[in-house]
């Protein structure tokens, strides 16, 4: 019988370190994480807002996030299963149902910060020209990032419905 070198001695072994286990599950993207809830030090414990959309095979999830050290508190949130109660029945994963679901978000968002009646939106759907800055209040406007996650960032993607 031959003898065999060892690559991988104990030494190796020892000094190992495991990856978090989100990221041997192939969920989180902790480069990108890092980035999008890293605050400035000028901004003393304020709140850096994330738009998370996740795409499942059923169903679009909008929510708004913001991290704290104990973990991650949602701010807002809607399903495309919630739009059946609105008039949509059928098609919750397509690309309307993504821009819905953000539209949902978007306004639950604005009633808890007592924003919604700086931006009532289109009472008429005319086709006339409408731009949000146009009616511009004295407070500015919410702000938060898009995070899309694992999904690719591809043209026409139905993250950027709901982003719309």
């Amino acid at each position: 019988m031959a003898f065999v070198k060892t690559i991988k001695t104990k030494a190796y072994y020892k000094r190992y370190q495991t990856k978090n286990r989100r990221r041997r599950q192939g969920k989180t993207d902790y480069y990108c994480r890092r980035r999008l809830i890293q605050q400035d030090k000028n901004k003393y414990d304020s709140k850096k807002y994330r738009f998370v959309v996740r795409r499942t095979n059923k169903k679009i999830i909008c929510q708004v996030i913001f991290a704290t050290l104990p973990g991650d508190k949602i701010f807002a949130q809607a399903q495309s299963t919630e739009l059946p109660k609105y008039g949509v029945e059928k098609g919750l994963s397509n690309y309307a149902a993504s821009y819905a679901t953000g539209l949902l978000c978007a306004r639950r968002l604005l009633a808890k910060v007592q924003m919604d009646s700086m931006y009532k939106g289109v009472e008429k759907a005319d086709g006339a020209d409408y731009d949000v800055n146009d009616n511009q209040g004295d407070r500015r406007p919410f702000k938060c990032f898009l995070d899309i996650g694992l999904l690719r960032s591809t043209t026409g993607a139905k993250i950027y419905g709901a982003l719309k």
